[in-house]
């Protein structure tokens, strides 16, 4: 009876939470920072930004913020090497795992890029992540959580994913047990210049890789959000970013990281890098949607334990496949399978706790991919 009153909370809790999402809030902390005449990580006005964010999320109870410094060497787009900073608030869970969730807030105008002063309002790249990782944390920190969560604003997106990288090397000569990455970065514009026009759907990148689960991570994001936000859905993308481009998630990835990308599905390009990126092109119900979609991802990460070992299929021909790893005891495990021609999860089915073997019936190894996964966690794939 426990384990049933846990599961139906586990799967309730995290939609009761995005309803409390709202817009408004995002569209303040936009308006905030739009104003200013640019955040350009060379400039004043990013210190300046970076201390709006962090008391933003010192009014949050319970989170431990931290302005963090690091250095942005000299290079194209930084003319003297210089220290810079950027926020990092953390909400301690029962455990060190840590789930990040984040967008930057620098930002630069492309069209006269040897001009640092140059108007560069950055509504949507990334205000509009940076806005809905803070609201996330506004509602998260309602509750106590298993995992520990942090929210970040990223600087030195625009200079070459410095400020993500600085974070994500700390984690690895710190030892952080950093379970999944979810960066939201241009997720403000539901219609584009030419026409086009999605606000039920944002994209999801990841990038497959042996080092780490991305992939995973992404397969799981939307199997576990389905239904769930009424008719608002991720669309997966199987490459690392958009096309000879980069977002913050990608410098977890090369430091052996989960980390995804979320981004609107039909970009603005003439509104990027330029004056014209502006707070009045940004759709805060599509922002919305995407913060209860990062919402309900880390809610479910949060709360799973950790991810199973030694995940694999009994080799025995046989019309039935038996999937088996080594499990923890008390822990719960869900089973999922998809045809090998299938980009996501078709089908699962929970396991008791503390149980590592289970036998899917009447579905054949050789026509589908089988994974385990911690109740809410990554799947691990079955070799």
């Amino acid at each position: 009876m426990v384990l049933a009153l846990s599961l139906a909370a586990l799967l309730q809790m995290p939609v009761d939470l995005a309803r409390q999402i709202q817009p408004d809030n995002m569209r303040e902390v936009v308006a905030h920072l739009s104003a200013m005449p640019n955040r350009n990580t060379n400039n004043a006005t990013l210190t300046q930004a970076a201390e709006y964010i962090a008391d933003q999320y010192r009014k949050i109870p319970g989170l431990q913020v931290e302005i963090m410094k690091y250095t942005a060497p000299r290079m194209a787009r930084v003319p003297v090497a210089k220290e810079v900073v950027e926020v990092v608030a953390t909400l301690p869970g029962e455990t060190d795992r840590r789930i990040i969730v984040g967008g930057h807030f620098d930002s630069i105008n492309m069209q006269d890029v040897s001009n640092l002063d140059a108007i560069a309002p950055g509504a949507n790249d990334d205000l509009s992540g940076m806005s809905q990782a803070l609201e996330c944390a506004r509602v998260m920190a309602t509750r106590k959580w298993k995992n520990t969560l942090v929210f970040v604003a990223f600087s030195g997106e625009e200079q070459g994913l410095l400020g993500s990288r600085a974070l994500a090397k700390r984690a690895k000569a710190e030892g952080w047990k950093v379970d999944a990455v979810l960066s939201s970065d241009i997720v403000g514009a539901s219609v584009s210049l030419n026409g086009q026009s999605d606000k039920r759907h944002v994209r999801i990148f990841s990038e497959e890789s042996p080092t780490h689960n991305s992939r995973e991570l992404a397969r799981f994001i939307e199997w576990n959000s389905r239904g769930k936000l009424g008719r608002f859905s991720p669309i997966l993308v199987f490459r690392r970013d958009r096309f000879q481009r980069g977002g913050d998630h990608t410098s977890f990835n090369a430091e052996g990281f989960n980390a995804v990308r979320f981004t609107e599905v039909f970009e603005e390009f003439s509104r990027q890098h330029t004056k014209d990126d502006l707070i009045q092109f940004v759709d805060f119900n599509y922002v919305a949607n995407v913060a209860r979609l990062n919402l309900i991802s880390a809610a479910a990460l949060a709360d799973a334990d950790p991810t199973p070992v030694d995940v694999r299929m009994a080799p025995r021909q046989a019309h039935d496949t038996i999937v088996r790893w080594k499990a923890a005891p008390g822990q719960k495990y869900v089973v999922y399978w998809r045809e090998t021609s299938s980009p996501v999860w078709k089908a699962s089915r929970e396991v008791d706790a503390g149980k590592g073997e289970v036998t899917i019936e009447k579905v054949n190894k050789d026509d589908c991919f089988f994974a385990v996964g911690a109740l809410g966690g990554v799947p691990i794939e079955a070799k």
